[in-house]
């Protein structure tokens, strides 16, 4: 049975009403209906800060299809509906998230029909408002009753006497003091915004810088007039590998639904200038040197014997662990092994500026920690090992993951440290 919905629109003002809908987006996404996709939870994210920030003249379907989907700006969208396909879609899977009575209590997003811009609802408007600063006249046991009001800035006021309701008093306070935690507990931005916070609130694009390799190799020209002639020359090509593109795909664009622009350099192009400029990314850890730098000095970092055959992640308060240990010999020859990979997020005392390492320890490693970093369910995991004020601190953690023929599987959390 579908649970009963609130009968008016909501509106978060506030920045803990918007909190709250940040948070219940989350947990919105994390649900079946949207974990296993990347399209719809980026077209859900965007149209929500859209709105949140009251830039509602921005959900169009064209600035859709260029800002979420990367269509270019004079794209058709007659042959191209990807926008309205995309909103029918994640339309349906809100109502069937909803369906589930366990959902009933929860802010409800509504994406109405015709329309990119979602709507919220509250089941029954909670009251939770402070009473007016000044006395009250009249009898001491009457109080004032605030109702939700019809429209922003109007409120309607109501005197009751309470003498007849005066033993449950302690029973109705007690609720709402319940139901006012409650209330504070899901309007806490979620983990995953706060982790991102200073990239987010960066006045410049954030840097990735991700690993690349220099080689000779040949590269093939086809003739414009004749396709099929056709010649071959050297030519000097950086690649990337495409399991560190990954990453940088992930977070760029869970950037990106918050409005921050973002740039790219190969690990061997990139400039403690470049660094200086603005908050950065590193993607990769044994090939880029410059991930090797910045982890070094941390408790957890990686280490290699001098053969270069075993790889691992060393944890400075006990040297001699070797939990974390990856053998190129198996990883070739079985493409299934465990990895495990490095996240962390500190201020780089060369630049001043925050970083964040996503990086493995095989090329598995570093999928999965691109995944923790977007994933707010993941992140969520290691609350109870986060202590007060964490947001301001530096923090560290280990992820395993399992590799089967090739390919990793999702991140799990060995170790998290703060300082």
């Amino acid at each position: 049975m579908v649970p009963e919905q609130a009968t008016e629109n909501w509106t978060p003002f506030t920045e803990v009403e918007k909190g709250a809908v940040h948070q219940q987006l989350e947990k919105l996404l994390a649900s079946p209906f949207f974990h296993s996709s990347k399209r719809y939870p980026s077209f859900l994210r965007y149209v929500v800060v859209r709105v949140l920030a009251g830039e509602t003249d921005q959900l169009k379907e064209r600035i859709l299809g260029v800002e979420v989907f990367g269509r270019p700006a004079d794209y058709d969208t007659n042959t191209d509906p990807i926008v309205r396909v995309t909103a029918a879609e994640i339309r349906k899977r809100i109502e069937q998230y909803y369906q589930d009575p366990s959902h009933g209590q929860e802010i409800r997003f509504i994406l109405p029909s015709g329309s990119y811009a979602p709507q919220f609802s509250l089941p029954g408007h909670p009251l939770g408002l402070a009473a007016p600063s000044g006395e009250l006249s009249g009898n001491p046991l009457d109080t004032v009753v605030f109702q939700p009001p019809a429209a922003p800035g109007s409120l309607r006021v109501k005197r009751v006497s309470l003498k007849a309701w005066a033993p449950p008093i302690a029973v109705v306070l007690i609720a709402v003091l319940i139901a006012s935690t409650a209330l504070w507990y899901v309007s806490r931005p979620p983990l995953l915004k706060v982790f991102w916070d200073p990239f987010v609130k960066s006045p410049e694009p954030v840097l990735f810088c991700i690993a690349d390799q220099n080689q000779y190799s040949t590269i093939r020209l086809r003739d414009a007039a004749d396709p099929q002639h056709e010649t071959t020359l050297s030519d000097t090509m950086v690649a990337v590998i495409i399991d560190d593109v990954s990453p940088l795909v992930n977070v760029a664009g869970m950037l990106r639904t918050y409005g921050q622009t973002y740039r790219v350099l190969g690990e061997s192009t990139t400039s403690l200038t470049d660094l200086r400029r603005s908050p950065s990314v590193f993607i990769g850890a044994f090939d880029n040197s410059w991930t090797l730098r910045l982890t070094s000095p941390l408790r957890f970092h990686f280490a290699n014997n001098h053969e270069m055959t075993q790889f691992w992640i060393e944890d400075r308060a006990n040297p001699g662990k070797r939990d974390w240990v990856l053998d190129r010999a198996q990883q070739q020859q079985t493409e299934t092994y465990k990895d495990y990979a490095i996240v962390a997020r500190f201020v780089d005392p060369n630049t001043d500026q925050y970083v964040v390492v996503t990086a493995g320890i095989g090329r598995g490693g570093t999928v999965a920690a691109g995944e923790f970093l977007v994933d707010a369910h993941r992140m969520n995991e290691m609350l109870n090992q986060l202590p007060r004020g964490w947001e301001r601190k530096s923090i560290e953690i280990v992820l395993e993951t399992q590799v089967i023929q090739g390919r990793s599987g999702p991140p799990r959390i060995s170790v998290v440290h703060v300082w």
